[in-house]
């Protein structure tokens, strides 16, 4: 859903500001880099132990936003670092949620819903992003030799159709 504003200035030029869901979802993903003690979102790992994102790709995995003319609900289903102050962690993604979307946007953010789905410690997270990362690189691999052999065999019944047609002279 895009969010559209109607503006006109004292020269009467009029039009449209709108803003697409998932502008709105990225703002909130990137914002939520800097929350010491969040782990992951829904599957968008973070890595506070490298200070980046490890699937920088999409950041808005995870975030829900409900975009309205002046306002914006967000949606978050989370992991948290093992013996860390839920409740302040919650304070500190509101704060940082709705500090961004209004310096980037204008827009007010009414509601943060976080859903917390697991706490984990840093080493049970590191563990999950590298066994992540592994299989994204098994895969990668995986399909690279597929289709490695696959363009052999084209090679083969190509080779081998040319080796069967008669030459002309």
């Amino acid at each position: 859903m895009k969010q559209e504003f109607t503006t006109e200035s004292p020269n009467k030029v009029s039009g449209e500001l709108a803003y697409d869901d998932k502008v709105i979802q990225k703002i909130v993903g990137l914002a939520l880099e800097s929350v010491d003690g969040l782990l992951a979102v829904d599957g968008g790992f973070f890595s506070n132990l490298t200070g980046k994102l490890v699937n920088n790709d999409d950041v808005t995995t995870g975030v829900g936003v409900e975009v309205g003319k002046e306002q914006v609900a967000v949606d978050l289903k989370v992991v948290i670092e093992y013996q860390r102050h839920v409740p302040d962690i919650y304070e500190k993604i509101k704060s940082v949620i709705r500090k961004e979307v209004a310096a980037m946007t204008d827009l007010d953010v009414v509601e943060v819903n976080v859903d917390v789905v697991d706490i984990k410690t840093k080493s049970q997270q590191k563990e999950a992003e590298v066994s992540l990362q592994d299989r994204v690189v098994d895969v990668a691999q995986t399909t690279s030799q597929f289709t490695s052999k696959q363009v052999d065999k084209v090679k083969d019944k190509v080779g081998d159709r040319k080796s069967q047609e008669p030459r002309v002279h």
